[in-house]
């Protein structure tokens, strides 16, 4: 099967694949036949800059085995700066059912984890209905907390215990990749986080026209929705990833890429 090994690029320091779907998809699907740790997570703009931002987030993101492009303008910094002549990006919520697709096809069995009682009480009918052959061993809403001590075992043993394969994670960026991070040396499957999968497949989030999506434009269309949460990300990060990418591409600035840290943090989002 193909990998997406070997596929990485920098952007801004932050070392993102360029990669398609069912590149990705594999490299997935292997590492869960396999029951190997992976972890996984498709940035947009947003989780680049956290990156850019944090320098523990950036290590943290630069450990992880796949980043895919999830939104257009990461697309077009590994185009504009490492000729990847990629076509399309991907999607977080579109590789999300090409995985559980795949995954049901196999039966391998899915955990969700992650959002508010509520939405995986939507989401799992929905994924089901989709995916009737679908497994999923186990779900378990966010605490919206820190972890407390022994809790990262404990929470492990349940995900292992319901016979889980491969974990999707809810938890918005960048809790997602931090509890991702934190999480995989304990388990031998892949986590993915998967973000606003999770309010979109349940129907908890109206999706963006497709044409929005083409053009880049799906964080015009989130801020309409949610513009006193979101006016930061996108009024702020927007430009600056703009600036940063230019002087990146005109060698103004180098974007060295942190270390990667493998180890886990004492603290982190649950």
């Amino acid at each position: 099967m193909s990998s997406a090994v070997g596929t990485k690029r920098n952007v801004l320091g932050v070392m993102v694949d360029a990669t398609d779907y069912e590149r990705a998809t594999a490299a997935i699907i292997d590492a869960a036949s396999a029951g190997r740790p992976y972890a996984v997570t498709a940035l947009a703009v947003h989780g680049v800059m956290e990156g850019v931002h944090d320098p523990s987030l950036g290590a943290r993101l630069n450990s992880f085995e796949l980043i895919t492009p999830d939104g257009q303008p990461v697309r077009w910094a590994l185009n504009l700066l490492h000729g990847a002549k990629l076509t399309d990006r991907v999607y977080g919520p579109t590789l999300t059912l090409r995985v559980v697709e795949r995954a049901a096809e196999l039966g391998l069995p899915i955990y969700l984890y992650g959002s508010t009682q509520p939405t995986l009480d939507k989401l799992i009918p929905a994924l089901t209905e989709q995916f009737p052959a679908l497994k999923i061993a186990g779900s378990e809403a966010s605490k919206f907390r820190a972890v407390e001590p022994g809790e990262p075992e404990q929470i492990a043993a349940r995900i292992r215990e319901s016979g889980a394969r491969i974990v999707l994670v809810g938890l918005g960026c960048p809790r997602q990749e931090i509890f991702t991070h934190a999480m995989r040396p304990h388990l031998s499957m892949p986590l993915l986080a998967v973000g606003a999968a999770f309010d979109y497949h349940s129907g908890g989030l109206r999706k963006p026209p497709v044409w929005m999506q083409r053009y880049a434009l799906e964080w015009l269309w989130r801020l309409g929705l949610e513009p006193k949460r979101l006016w930061k990300r996108y009024v702020l990060l927007n430009p600056a990833y703009l600036g940063r990418l230019t002087a990146q591409r005109t060698g103004l600035w180098k974007a060295t890429p942190r270390p990667a840290i493998t180890d886990s943090p004492a603290t982190f989002p649950v």
